[in-house]
């Protein structure tokens, strides 16, 4: 294999990398998120518009992208600590929530003329090694740091292997996931936009495929998936396999199914307020997010009466 080729593939490597490595971060609390691709195709859209449409300046642009990111990120671990709903579940109305907000954003369109300024951060090289690479390659230095060498990190395996447990010994479960969650949005986000760098656009198709090749990746790399449902249960035994499906698949496809309506219903109001005021579509994310938690607690009582 050739030097250029070893060089595409670890260009190609590092944006789902970077997914992979938040997405192993929450398999160690015995979570899955899966709408962090989505999170970084959105996060990139939003930095291309900044830059793009209100001609603010790349350096101001991406903070902010990334500070969306982890926003995002706050949300998602919000919703799953204090409503108690498995991150799985959750995270398919958010990703369609986030995805529904992306095209809106950009009517399907790619956003060009991206700044050559910071261009160079997903196409140039530093010492023969592509800068997205040397990223990731930073980022996983930090996971791995933090996770191996600290007490957060000992936190989090604690989570993982038995969140009562670690909770009657003083660790603050809720504090620690959403802080993880948070963190996991932010280097999403910066998966995004380093794809925005290397293709001189932001499309709004950035992310869609970052969704079961992180977690493939995540669990091929040895990472545990502790207490997640249904993708590793048979990690866990048939007996207790067949308990968690019949009280989580009727969940999951009342929540689709909810979810899908719901879509339709928001995508035509977003639609009409979208064609009349730009402001009046960034007001109703807070009523979109407020429908949601309500159908997550429904959904919930309804597993709890399961048992």
């Amino acid at each position: 294999m050739s030097g250029y080729n070893l060089s595409v593939v670890a260009r190609a490597l590092a944006f789902v990398g970077l997914v992979t490595i938040g997405q192993a971060a929450l398999m160690i609390l015995g979570e899955i998120d899966l709408s962090l691709g989505v999170i970084g195709g959105l996060c990139g859209v939003a930095a291309g518009i900044l830059m793009v449409n209100y001609g603010i300046n790349p350096w101001l642009a991406m903070p902010i992208a990334l500070a969306l990111g982890a926003f995002y990120g706050f949300l998602n671990g919000g919703l799953v600590s204090f409503l108690r709903l498995h991150s799985m579940v959750l995270t398919i109305g958010t990703a369609g929530i986030f995805g529904g907000i992306n095209l809106v954003l950009t009517r399907g369109v790619a956003i060009t003329n991206i700044p050559q300024e910071i261009q160079y951060l997903g196409r140039d090289d530093l010492f023969g090694v592509p800068m997205p690479f040397v990223i990731m390659l930073v980022v996983l230095a930090l996971v791995s740091f933090v996770t191996v060498k600290t007490p957060f990190g000992r936190y989090m395996y604690a989570i993982g292997n038995d969140p009562p447990a670690a909770r009657m010994l003083g660790v603050k479960v809720d504090r620690i996931r959403i802080l993880v969650f948070v963190f996991v949005g932010a280097v999403s986000a910066l998966a995004g936009l380093l794809m925005v760098a290397r293709l001189g656009t932001a499309q709004p198709s950035i992310g869609n495929t970052w969704v079961l090749t992180p977690i493939a990746a995540a669990v091929i790399g040895s990472f545990q998936a502790v207490g997640t449902l249904l993708v590793f249960g048979l990690l866990i035994g048939p007996p207790a396999t067949a308990a968690l499906v019949a009280r989580t698949v009727p969940a999951m496809m009342i929540l689709a199914i909810v979810i899908s309506l719901f879509s339709v219903w928001l995508g035509l109001v977003i639609s009409y307020y979208a064609d009349t005021s730009g402001s009046a579509t960034m007001a109703l994310i807070p009523v979109v997010l407020f429908f949601l938690t309500m159908i997550a607690r429904r959904i919930r009582n309804m597993m709890v009466v399961a048992t």
